[in-house]
């Protein structure tokens, strides 16, 4: 037996690679920050912005023109409360963001709201705090649920359910279908877990988070709570679900794909981006070898969508597969 005969060259190699990611497997995240007039760096995801309203909209012909489908929103307010009361605002910035890219596109492009309160409130948690300073579950359903009225009704194709609250599913389906927004869909995102490779992503949104989120993300060490979770979140009517972060969980990934009879998807987070960003910087590791090797072990783990800040990097660079 000879194996190496089909890995003789890269024509072969090609012929007979049992994964493929394609451009259109990829959400794009985009930051849009209120108040600012041009593009602003973040400073520990070197490559990636914050944007302005209108830099948004430049922002996503580029990424149409690359083959791309699918954008997740994340916006950040100029002001915040305790409550998040700018999440609820019909003319808030992620209304606004998300009814200027659906004017822009129309349904050339899945336009995926990120739905949560961590951007919006003073205290950086994903609900509402309680007198005791835990967050307030049901009470923060209630504010999810009016939260995707108002996205849903400016046009957001799919909400992205990120504060793992249970049932956030059940609560956020209801209230969209009650509202006539019965073709809204739910990625929901199932099997979050309380990790340390969120950092840099704190730094995008500006977070103002004291303490941490234990409390409600899972717990690195498990992993059957992650399949309790996804099959709860599909009960209740997620139309997709994600496992995140990427890396560090790809058995959970795996675990996902073999149960769920909905698409998995799986977020390449912040952390993860900015240690191959900084290791290539220095020369350590040939970045686009990495992007390639990284995003197909995602998808060769079972997920059909990766969530990733190197969409657009992948998309320009299809030929970094012949290795």
């Amino acid at each position: 037996m000879r194996p190496r005969r089909l890995r003789s060259s890269s024509a072969v190699r090609e012929l007979v690679a049992e994964n493929h990611v394609r451009s259109s497997d990829l959400i794009y995240p985009i930051f849009v920050r209120e108040g600012l007039s041009s593009p602003r760096e973040i400073e520990s995801m070197p490559g990636v912005f914050q944007h302005s309203e209108a830099s948004l909209l430049v922002e996503i012909d580029e990424v149409l023109a690359l083959g791309i489908r699918s954008v997740m929103l994340f916006a950040i307010p100029e002001h915040r409360d305790e409550v998040g009361s700018e999440a609820l605002n019909e003319n808030g910035i992620l209304a606004r963001s998300v009814r200027a890219v659906k004017e822009r596109v129309g349904d050339r492009l899945v336009v995926i709201a990120d739905l949560c309160l961590d951007e919006f409130t003073s205290h950086g948690h994903c609900g509402v705090l309680c007198s005791s300073g835990d967050v307030d579950n049901d009470l923060t359903l209630m504010k999810y649920s009016e939260m995707a009225r108002v996205l849903g009704k400016a046009g957001a194709d799919m909400l992205g359910l990120s504060g793992m609250m249970d049932n956030q599913v059940a609560a956020v389906r209801e209230s969209l279908d009650q509202a006539g927004l019965q073709d809204v869909a739910i990625l929901a995102y199932a099997a979050k877990y309380a990790s340390a490779f969120y950092g840099p992503f704190r730094d995008a949104v500006e977070s103002q988070l004291t303490g941490d989120r234990r409390g409600y993300q899972q717990d690195p060490r498990n992993r059957k709570e992650a399949a309790r979770e996804v099959l709860l979140d599909i009960e209740q009517g997620a139309d997709i679900v994600m496992v995140k972060p990427a890396l560090s969980y790809l058995d959970i990934v795996s675990d996902i794909a073999s149960l769920s009879n909905v698409p998995v998807a799986a977020y390449v987070v912040s952390g993860e981006y900015a240690m191959v960003e900084l290791a290539a910087s220095v020369g350590l590791i040939d970045r686009d070898r990495s992007i390639f090797e990284i995003l197909h072990s995602v998808k060769r783990s079972g997920a059909s969508l990766i969530c990733t800040y190197w969409a657009k990097d992948y998309a320009r660079r299809d030929h970094i597969g012949n290795l």
